[in-house]
């Protein structure tokens, strides 16, 4: 979806339709077996898309909304260097539209003395949601991970997602409980 379908609807409506056609083409998909959803990096010229799922993600966690900007750093990110420092994998329906994302990056691991890849973001749609999808972006995390010679995908979740702990169990992954802990530096 790009500004000139959108025009100047409020970014609520936008996300109705965009979630409307996200659940429709799901549904057509798979009632008729002729096309499916497919995961893949993604292109530049997706990033306002997948800014939108970003806010959209960050209100579903109850977390502030991104900084101004976000475009921006994440064009440098994904797409400045060679190879990338984050990579950013769309869930996209057969109509074009981009239903979700996960974004990846390689960390290490002191206790292993290894390199894993960590996964900062999934998050699909409400509408996309139980279709599938989640395996498809899941399963192309690991595969980047296979490509980097890494062998181990690290995540977390809020405790208090339900849906996505149930989600994680079911595709075999083990937890640990840990919190998380931000300090600003101040001014870069």
């Amino acid at each position: 979806m790009n500004a000139r379908e959108d025009g100047p609807a409020p970014a609520a409506v936008r996300r109705a339709r965009e979630d409307g056609r996200a659940s429709a083409a799901v549904r057509r998909a798979r009632e008729d077996g002729s096309a499916s959803a497919v995961v893949r990096h993604a292109r530049p010229e997706e990033l306002p898309r997948i800014v939108e799922l970003i806010v959209e993600h960050a209100a579903y966690e109850k977390a502030p909304a991104p900084a101004p900007g976000l475009a921006e750093r994440l064009a440098r990110l994904l797409f400045g260097t060679a190879p990338p420092r984050l990579r950013c994998l769309v869930a996209v329906l057969p109509d074009g539209a981009l239903a979700g994302y996960a974004t990846c990056a390689p960390e290490l691991s002191t206790w292993d003395g290894a390199e894993y890849l960590h996964m900062d973001c999934l998050y699909l749609t409400e509408a996309s949601r139980g279709h599938g999808l989640g395996p498809l972006l899941t399963a192309a995390v690991t595969a980047e991970a296979r490509a980097l010679g890494l062998t181990q995908v690290q995540w977390q979740t809020p405790v208090w997602n339900e849906g996505a702990i149930r989600f994680y169990d079911r595709l075999g992954a083990t937890s640990r409980q840990k919190r998380r802990y931000t300090l600003p530096t101040g001014p870069a």
